[in-house]
């Protein structure tokens, strides 16, 4: 099913909506007509690689860059974040993913430093909700479901991700920095934030969520 929207196809469209002008909603009108323009089986496979991006971006030294341009980040306001993180295209999803630090430098990011919350409007913020509904949406309205709440949507999506293969011992593959089922990061999975890394062999001591240049533009314990 995942052949009609492989990798490139699914960064195509995101790169796009990532130098697309207008407003963020503008911006999601123009990613549910591409889909519209799909089988909706596009649209199941879309929202796969949405969920399997955000799910690859989901580590403790991420939660912490989230946390310090926030000022405190909570479980769903940094699965926002990623969702907003992979709206920003391709090679800016890879090299953040690869080094939060280099959130330091995304242009939208850097408008932020300095400037209270209070001035930020709804599209300054680093965090896309919106985008997780995009491809219901349009999957509701191709298959005619729109009165099921997603249902058979999310059934479509989680038979796909069901069915990947379980590593060698019995757990899916990964960074060993991710936050999932991580003790130390909390009773979620999560880090409740506060301005600095959780606790554990990931924290400050063992200096992986470093973040030199975004402590410096975002301090730990500013006014927010």
């Amino acid at each position: 099913m995942l052949d009609g929207m492989n990798d490139d196809a699914f960064w195509a469209l995101m790169d796009e909506l990532s130098r697309r002008p207008g407003d963020r909603d503008e911006r999601l009108e123009w990613l549910a007509g591409e889909l519209r323009r799909r089988p909706a089986a596009d649209s199941v496979a879309f929202q796969v690689r949405l969920e399997r991006a955000c799910e690859a971006a989901d580590t403790r030294a991420l939660w912490r860059a989230a946390d310090l341009i926030t000022g405190g980040c909570s479980d769903d306001g940094f699965h926002y974040f990623t969702l907003w993180l992979v709206g920003q295209g391709r090679k800016t999803y890879e090299s953040v993913v690869a080094d939060p630090d280099a959130l330091a430098d995304v242009p939208e990011v850097r408008a932020l430093v300095g400037r209270h919350q209070e001035e930020w409007d709804d599209d300054a913020w680093p965090e896309w909700e919106e985008l997780e509904y995009v491809a219901q949406d349009v999957y509701d309205e191709l298959t005619g479901q729109e009165d099921d709440e997603g249902e058979e949507f999310h059934a479509a999506v989680d038979d796909i991700l069901d069915a990947e293969e379980p590593d060698a011992d019995g757990e899916r593959g990964g960074d060993d920095d991710r936050l999932d089922g991580d003790d130390e990061a909390g009773e979620s999975g999560g880090w409740s934030g506060g301005g600095g890394a959780p606790a554990g062999p990931r924290g400050p001591a063992g200096g992986r969520t470093s973040l030199p240049r975004l402590t410096g533009l975002f301090p730990a314990g500013r006014s927010v």
